[in-house]
């Protein structure tokens, strides 16, 4: 599908502030992906239908998720979450998506996962680190991503989970494995 086509689905699909937010998604993509030597070409069509199902009906969406077995404890936890893994399906129903590397990216950006590809990591970063942002530190994930993508995940995932502890929402258990693979590495060096 060419760009301008998904890019006409992708608009319909949600409010023009979060498609938005999915124009710096690819954008932040690009260029971690150019900055990295990765194929831009996937990343620019991961970072565009990463949201897809973002407002995809609630029924529906628990619907594709029992449908298609994927982790139950999903449905215990904020709907925000859900829209990763059902994205990730309707890339390939919709879409036509099948390579499994853009599927993957697509379906722990929120989440994360301890066993993140660099590709995965290069998505969920971008997601984060998106032009629009604006929230405290920011920019430091912007300079962390560039610096290395393991420095970046532990920053992100350590800032998301204190977000959260703050407002006292429960972290989805692959978020708090993620974490743990990332102190697990000892990046007290990059990490800064």
């Amino acid at each position: 599908m060419e760009r301008n086509e998904m890019l006409k689905k992708v608009e319909v699909a949600m409010p023009s502030e979060r498609f938005k937010h999915t124009l710096g998604v690819e954008k932040a993509a690009v260029e971690l992906a150019e900055h990295y030597h990765m194929d831009v070409e996937k990343a620019r069509i991961t970072a565009l239908l990463h949201d897809y199902a973002k407002y995809y009906p609630d029924e529906e969406a628990k619907k594709i998720i029992e449908n298609e077995h994927y982790d139950p404890r999903l449905l215990a936890f904020h709907r925000s979450l859900w829209h990763a893994p059902v994205g990730a399906y309707l890339a390939e129903t919709e879409f036509g998506i099948s390579d499994n590397e853009i599927l993957e990216a697509i379906r722990v950006h929120t989440t994360g996962s301890a066993s993140m590809s660099d590709f995965d990591k290069l998505i969920y970063l971008a997601d984060y680190i998106e032009p629009g942002r604006t929230f405290p530190g920011v920019y430091k994930a912007r300079r962390l991503a560039v610096k290395s993508l393991d420095a970046a995940m532990l920053f992100a995932l350590s800032s998301t989970i204190t977000h959260l502890i703050k407002k006292q929402q429960s972290v989805f258990p692959d978020t708090l494995d993620a974490y743990n693979y990332f102190v697990n590495l000892n990046l007290e060096g990059d990490y800064q």
